[in-house]
């Protein structure tokens, strides 16, 4: 990944607070970049060429590396695909769904979201509209594992689930469970076990949770004012940061844990990726423009997603 210009972030910035470069899903325009600390764009798909005749790439909502760090993992959910791209050759190598044509089975999806890659090389995915989450084989295409009852968005693991929106993998065989309809969280393993299940607290629409620590959760609330929230098994508010006014977070879709103990996350109607410092309770890290959309430098539209360059991304934390 090469290094170009000069960096563009909002006055006040830290660059030192982040371990390495962030991969964002740049929603409405319909790309992904990686931004280095002093937010300079290192990487960015598709560029002029990246796609093969008849191809498409939109709407990309959320991003994650694989675990070798060679491909990223992209879910278009408004366009009802999940699509790998291989860094290197800056190529689409693999989808699955159909463009635009939502459906259920083992070939089509309808909403999905979060797209991760195991280190077995299966992809897991919500997929909101059928009720259900699964685990695909790239390699066939075929799906492996399944929990959910399409037709049936309710609460009621592992049989059914409502609108799941985020199947976070833990790295020892469990997955966090976010659920839309009910606000829930749930603890499960592919053999139906359900460990434990909650309500984040306050939190009116509840999206792509993970671990933050031990016994420690973070979830953020897709709304407008947005919060994000750190909290037990047991539903205990351990952290919230939630502002009005000029303040305010607009839709936030996803926080994620930094190794320092600052927290990342799209503010996604607010056209930025922020870090938030839990102990000083203020930003201290900004790419983009609050409220200013644009695709130019230090510009983003709607970012839906993010990961961390390896060996700081989601996979590896999964050690």
């Amino acid at each position: 990944m090469s290094r170009a210009g000069a960096g563009h972030l909002a006055p006040g910035s830290d660059p030192s607070v982040l371990p390495g470069p962030v991969l964002i899903a740049d929603r409405d325009n319909n790309r992904v970049l990686v931004v280095d600390p002093q937010g300079r764009v290192r990487w960015q798909f598709p560029r002029k060429g990246d796609l093969a005749p008849g191809q498409k790439f939109p709407v990309p909502d959320d991003a994650f590396f694989s675990p070798d760090g060679r491909q990223i993992i992209v879910t278009e959910e408004d366009s009802q695909v999940v699509t790998v791209v291989d860094v290197a050759r800056h190529r689409i190598v693999w989808r699955h769904g159909r463009l635009n044509k939502p459906g259920g089975g083992t070939s089509r999806l309808h909403h999905p979201d979060d797209a991760m890659m195991l280190r077995s090389g299966n992809v897991v995915v919500a997929d909101i509209m059928n009720c259900r989450v699964l685990e695909m084989f790239p390699r066939s295409s075929g799906v492996l594992w399944h929990a959910g009852l399409p037709g049936t968005c309710v609460h009621n693991p592992p049989r059914q689930y409502g609108s799941p929106n985020g199947m976070f993998p833990l790295g020892n065989g469990h997955f966090l469970i976010t659920e839309i309809n009910g606000d829930w969280v749930d603890e499960i393993d592919q053999h139906g076990h359900v460990f434990w299940s909650t309500h984040p607290p306050g939190v009116t629409y509840p999206s792509d949770t993970n671990r933050y620590g031990p016994n420690a959760y973070l979830t953020v609330d897709y709304s407008d004012p947005g919060q994000v929230l750190l909290f037990d098994k047991s539903g205990k508010v351990l952290w919230r940061f939630r502002h009005g006014g000029a303040r305010g977070l607009s839709k936030p879709s996803l926080a994620l844990p930094l190794p320092n103990g600052d927290i990342i996350l799209n503010d996604d109607a607010n056209d930025r990726v922020i870090v938030v410092d839990p102990k000083k309770n203020r930003i201290v890290w900004q790419y983009g423009h609050k409220g200013a959309p644009g695709s130019g430098p230090g510009h983003l539209n709607n970012p839906d997603g993010l990961d961390l360059l390896p060996p700081h991304s989601y996979a590896d934390s999964l050690h």
